[in-house]
């Protein structure tokens, strides 16, 4: 069809290029004249050489005027075209159209309208509490909205939703979508005029500023729909100490959540509101509260409500040549002459776009000034921008501290400080109710310290936190490499603090202090390292969703994703997760193990200090019963990674499965072979298979759990494993000649104790070892049993502890041992040891294992995804396909 788009913004333009896709003739385009010589989206289209005549009419070109004066040429005809038009299309467009344009074409006009007709405004929705919302498209008539019913659509409304959250989520796609789809049936002749009943219509006019003042009369819920329903325009506003405020961002919260504050009196309020550090709290005459995060002064200045007793108080810093430098507006603003300090912004004709590109200008000249788009819109004229800019700089914004209650320990020639609360949107809070446990020294068995105890309350907070982090806040509009960088800052800050977060690791789980400096927390740096650098590298051509581009990115992450960790490597285990959800752009969620929570909240103040928004990440210290089985059920939570025990990922991936169908990737338990010929070189052998089994005190899912050595050499081989158990030492794990320390909590000892019984019923041989050590702390003797048959508990069970098992194999019976080493529900890891190159690729090849090691074993690299078969579980960390999975079209 021959169609005339008549509208603006950016919706009419994307409707505009989805029709020219449909194969339609866009005869003409008629849009508002540019302002400050800018055109206006649409209008950007005139150039366009798509037209079959080569042009495309716009107000910009001074021939035609819309929205408010009637669409004619300066000879006061219609365009010429016009008689040749099948179609009106009309997004977002006003009503002044003249009935002769509107029934010019075969066909009519028809109008996209954000609401569900007949509730004819956008903004009722809201400001009545309606539960849906939508959009209409409709055939034009001379009334306002009155026109018969084409084609609707309708999604349901948040408690908190705004204006500009419905839009971004639904309006704005579908309505475009659905836009399309109305001239398509047109095209067909499937299109119905339906008329639209005037029970029920309220056709309420656009909403002025002079009506939008406050009636503090009213609950809390009736305050929030009222100012959620005048955002952005015109504002619902109130006096305030004897001016006009206008009330932005409003939310709902618990009456349990509000925090303590400075009183605001408020004319005509029930009670005074509190200035808090999260926004200003009101009240509504129900008792009931809601939180407004902006505030706007009648000279147009915007403020964070949490500054109101601060905005202005600062005196103008006088700026060094260097800081000059932050003059960037005169090569966005070109058709300004002068830049002055009065100059503002957007009176000067700048656009959404140019608060982008003036962001970016500013992280070019100076990376360590992290803007973000609210900092534009806050500081308008020249002045206040270079103000806030230069005070960020120096560090002298006026930024909320980070209030962190820390546990000091004066310990390993350090002061060791150890926040213990949980975190939650970018806070340190305690547990709903208080509530607290203890979490334990395992070299001595005494408590470290007392740490908050999530409820399902808190999981409801945080999982709420992280998905507004992402629709809402800075986290989800952010560049990729901008998330690089601040990954790359966490990093730096974990290895600046590595020392400190080492010993925490080794008071928390046991870990030998020299371990966890290299292992525990060297590879988590690695980690973050590594996947810093993938932030803007993940790309679509590879992803099974090829449709979707967002400036060549991937944008089509999970949002809110939980990690459930175990407590053998505390910190390492979030780190592999955690990176790659940070990468693919999700906000996070993390339970750590009970028992060894320290690391995770200490990290979680690092990546505040690194500047991480709030709500992205979030560390809920609690059991597995409770928060774990919350995060599994929880409706907003898109996908959940569990490493831990088979048995209860299976129960996690029942509850995934029944709550929503969240994805889930598990890591769960293993029975790693690890098979040695007898042409191995047996210094290697020895040592390295000592360090199958022993490594981190066999706490380690990776761990050889049956050692499969060839007949003709058995004998040597366990003779000098045993001469290497009797040269370990025992001890503190903070003294650096320990080489095995206690085993993580006294749960895990006891089994550890009726694993090693169990196989002494059996028939194993034990060799030596299969005692707790008689001494304070969890500490359990390296263990070795021979003679161990394929049908026994301890062959087939894991044992996560010091326990070597061997079993010899008749030389030559390669295809045998391959048979016995798969024959276990496991499949995680394996390893083989031979010069022969050719059966080291033949074994490789057949072993059911998602790593095999060759001569080696226990290196894993954070660029090579880890990940298991069978009831070991699926989905990888690590590598290039960790951070794939990351996205809802993953492989």
């Amino acid at each position: 069809m021959k169609i005339a788009v008549i509208g603006q913004s950016l919706f009419g333009q994307e409707v505009y290029k989805e029709l020219r896709k449909e194969g339609h003739t866009i005869v003409g385009v008629f849009t508002i004249p540019d302002k400050d010589g800018k055109a206006d989206p649409l209008g950007q289209n005139r150039s366009d050489p798509g037209h079959d005549e080569g042009k495309c009419f716009t107000t910009s070109s001074q021939d035609f005027m819309i929205l408010g004066c009637r669409i004619k040429s300066r000879e006061g005809n219609l365009p010429k075209e016009f008689p040749r038009l099948n179609l009106n299309v009309m997004p977002f467009c006003s009503q002044f159209i003249p009935m002769e344009v509107i029934d010019h074409p075969k066909h009519g006009s028809i109008i996209y309208h954000p609401s569900l007709l007949p509730l004819s405004s956008r903004p009722r929705t809201l400001i009545h509490g309606d539960k849906k919302g939508g959009f209409t498209v409709f055939w034009a008539d001379d009334g306002l909205d009155t026109g018969p019913v084409l084609l609707q659509r309708e999604c349901d409304v948040e408690p908190n939703d705004t204006v500009n959250t419905i839009y971004k989520r639904f309006l704005f796609p579908e309505g475009v979508k659905g836009t399309v789809e109305a001239v398509r049936l047109i095209a067909q002749g499937k299109a119905p005029r339906i008329p639209q009943p005037e029970e029920g219509a309220t056709y309420e006019c656009i909403q002025k500023k002079d009506n939008a003042k406050i009636d503090w009369n009213q609950s809390a819920e009736a305050l929030h729909n009222w100012i959620r329903g005048n955002d952005k325009v015109p504002g619902a506003w109130a006096e305030v100490d004897g001016q006009k405020v206008t009330f932005y961002g409003s939310s709902l919260v618990d009456n349990g959540t509000t925090a303590n504050g400075q009183p605001l009196d408020i004319p005509g309020a029930s009670r005074p509101g509190l200035v808090t550090k999260s926004g200003l709290v009101l009240f509504g005459n129900d008792g009931k509260a809601l939180l407004v995060k902006n505030l706007q002064f009648e000279d147009g200045k915007m403020i964070a409500a949490a500054q109101y007793f601060r905005s202005g108080s600062s005196a103008a810093v006088e700026l060094t040549e260097e800081e000059k430098a932050f003059a960037v507006w005169q090569s966005i603003l070109t058709n300004v002459a002068q830049i002055e300090d009065s100059t503002d912004f957007f009176k000067s004709g700048a656009a959404s776009m140019d608060v982008v590109r003036l962001v970016e200008e500013v992280k070019l000249r100076a990376s360590s000034c992290q803007l973000q788009n609210e900092d534009v819109y806050m500081n308008t004229s020249f002045q206040d921008f270079i103000q806030m800019c230069v005070r960020k700089l120096r560090g002298e914004d006026d930024e909320e501290e980070l209030v962190v209650d820390y546990v000091e320990k004066n310990i390993n020639n350090m002061t060791v400080k150890m926040p213990h609360q949980l975190f939650i949107n970018g806070e340190f809070v305690d547990a709903e109710g208080g509530k607290t446990y203890k979490t334990i020294n395992p070299t001595d068995g005494t408590a470290i310290c007392d740490v908050s105890l999530a409820q399902i309350s808190d999981v409801d907070k945080a999982v709420a936190a992280a998905k507004e982090a992402f629709e809402e806040g800075e986290w989800g509009k952010m560049n990729p490499r901008d998330r690089g960088r601040l990954i790359h800052k966490l990093a730096d800050l974990m290895e600046e603090h590595q020392e400190e977060l080492a010993t925490i690791e080794a008071i928390d789980s046991g870990a030998v202090y020299t371990l966890a400096l290299k292992t525990h927390v060297g590879m988590s740096i690695q980690t973050f390292r590594y996947f810093a650098g993938w932030c803007d590298k993940i790309q679509w051509e590879k992803l099974q969703r090829p449709h979707f581009y967002f400036q060549g990115q991937c944008h089509c992450s999970y949002v809110v994703c939980a990690i459930v960790i175990p407590w053998n490597y505390p910190l390492m285990m979030l780190a592999w997760k955690t990176a790659a959800c940070l990468a693919a752009g999700n906000t996070v969620v993390l339970k750590p193990a009970q028992v060894t929570p320290l690391t995770a909240v200490k990290f979680a103040e690092l990546a505040a200090r690194a500047g991480f928004p709030k709500g992205v990440i979030n560390i809920l210290p609690g059991s597995g019963s409770l928060v774990g089985q919350r995060l599994s059920d929880h409706p907003d939570v898109r996908k959940l990674g569990f490493t831990g025990s088979t048995e209860i990922g299976k129960h996690i991936m029942k509850s995934c499965a029944v709550s929503n169908v969240k994805k889930v990737s598990l890591e769960l338990g293993g029975k790693s072979p690890l098979i040695i010929f007898s042409d191995c070189d047996m210094d290697k052998a020895v040592r390295m298979g000592m360090s199958s089994v022993f490594f981190n005190k066999g706490e380690n899912c990776i761990a050889a759990g049956r050692l499969f050595v060839e007949e003709s050499i058995h004998d040597q081989f366990v003779k000098r494993v045993v001469e290497e158990m009797k040269k370990m030492r025992i001890g503190d794990p903070l003294d650096r000649s320990t080489d095995h320390g206690p085993q993580n909590h006294k749960a895990h000892l006891d089994k550890l104790v009726e694993y090693c019984q169990t196989g002494v019923k059996e028939g194993a041989t034990l060799v030596c070892g299969g005692k707790q050590v008689q001494r304070p702390g969890f500490f359990f003797e390296p263990t070795l049993f021979t003679d161990v048959q394929d049908h026994m508990y301890i062959a087939q069970e894991e044992s996560f502890g010091p326990v070597m098992i061997i079993s010899k194999f008749k030389s030559g019976e390669v295809d045998d041992v391959l048979r016995r080493a798969n024959a276990t529900e496991y499949g995680l890891a394996s390893g083989v040891f031979t010069r022969d190159i050719s059966k080291a690729l033949y074994v490789s090849e057949r072993l059911n294992a998602g790593t095999v090691f060759v001569n080696t074993y226990n290196k894993t690299d954070v660029a090579a995804p880890f990940g298991g078969f069978k009831q070991s579980g699926f989905g990888k960390d690590l590598g290039e396909q960790s951070c794939r999975t990351k996205f809802t079209s993953g492989v």
